[in-house]
């Protein structure tokens, strides 16, 4: 069994159904994954074990997702010297917004790189450039994926001028009369 390169922890069993599409792109690309979770605030020893423990693993990044205080991306920053990126999760009140602040605005020395509320995705596609920056085979798929989005983008612009406003909107579904 290989061993997974890339860490996806997050702070509830809640955050999951967001945290899927990072698993659905780590899969994409072919990256080995392990997914679990913990808790900066209910479970520290747990977070603390996991994060000093990844670089043995044989992690290369970490993936860290949490809601409202959102305190597990910094506090496994803290604890290992990986790459973590962190997830803010659209929760609580703020519907994300505070998981975000706490994210960004960590102390000199201790960097999450954050993407935006729910960004599952992204994260995982940094994820993937980061290990492509010496991975070839990695960056090569990174590339090619970029080509596909570049590729849908062409094809809607041409399919826009085809069908018109009107055309194209009503092909989506959206036409309003």
């Amino acid at each position: 069994m290989t061993k997974p390169l890339v860490g996806i922890v997050m702070g509830s069993d809640s955050d999951l159904p967001v945290m899927k599409e990072a698993v659905d792109m780590l899969e994409k690309f072919g990256l080995s994954y392990e997914v679990s979770i913990s808790s900066a605030h209910r479970a520290p020893e747990l977070t603390a074990e996991y994060a000093r423990s990844a670089v043995e693993r044989g992690l290369a990044v970490i993936i860290a997702a949490a809601g409202v205080a959102a305190h597990l991306p910094g506090v496994i920053a803290a604890q290992t010297p990986l790459p973590v990126i962190g997830v803010p999760i659209k929760s609580g009140p703020l519907s994300g917004v505070d998981a975000l602040y706490s994210m960004v605005q960590m102390p000199p020395g201790i960097p999450v790189a954050t993407v935006a509320i729910n960004g599952a995705r992204n994260a995982a596609i940094l994820a993937a450039q980061i290990i492509g920056a010496t991975n070839p085979e990695v960056r090569e798929k990174v590339l090619r994926y970029k080509e596909e989005l570049a590729r849908a983008v062409e094809e809607k612009a041409r399919r826009l001028q085809e069908l018109g406003v009107a055309g194209y909107l009503e092909q989506m579904g959206g036409a309003k009369g």
